[in-house]
């Protein structure tokens, strides 16, 4: 929100879509229409299964670590900055909420070893505003951005 009233950030023109299928749910496999993908998936311990197999969970923290990580090179790109080993990790969790069901909360920890505390911080939160990630989970999920 900006001085109160909710900012639009729709895609305002598809440029990619991705597409893929599961297969069993939480203890299946997952395929992409192209055939890049191909993955068991299953139930982690935590949660009753044998974990013998990727969960959702660990695809979104894939997903979204890999895209802040873009959306951090792309602002830095744009201001100069050399980002020489940076890093975004991602811890996604999965728990009950109050309506019954789940929800997810995400950490992402962004290393930035060659920028200034005050640099780092600036370029993170442009990021913020520019990740696809970051706006699709606005308002809907807790994120927590740790730099370090």
């Amino acid at each position: 929100m900006i001085d109160g009233t909710a900012v639009d950030t729709r895609p305002t023109k598809i440029m990619y879509v991705a597409e893929a299928t599961a297969h069993g749910g939480r203890n299946g496999f997952v395929t992409s229409q192209d055939g890049q993908l191909e993955l068991k998936v299953a139930m982690p311990p935590a949660l009753g299964g044998d974990g013998n197999g990727t969960n959702p969970e660990q695809l979104f923290a894939a997903g979204f670590s890999a895209c802040f990580h873009n959306a951090l090179v792309l602002v830095g790109r744009r201001a100069g900055l050399d980002l020489s080993g940076s890093t975004v990790a991602a811890k996604v969790g999965i728990g009950p909420n109050k309506q019954h069901g789940y929800g997810l909360a995400v950490a992402l920890s962004v290393s930035l070893p060659v920028l200034d505390a005050d640099v780092a911080a600036g370029l993170v939160d442009a990021a913020h505003e520019v990740c696809p990630y970051s706006n699709a989970t606005r308002g809907n999920i807790e994120v927590t951005i740790l730099l370090g």
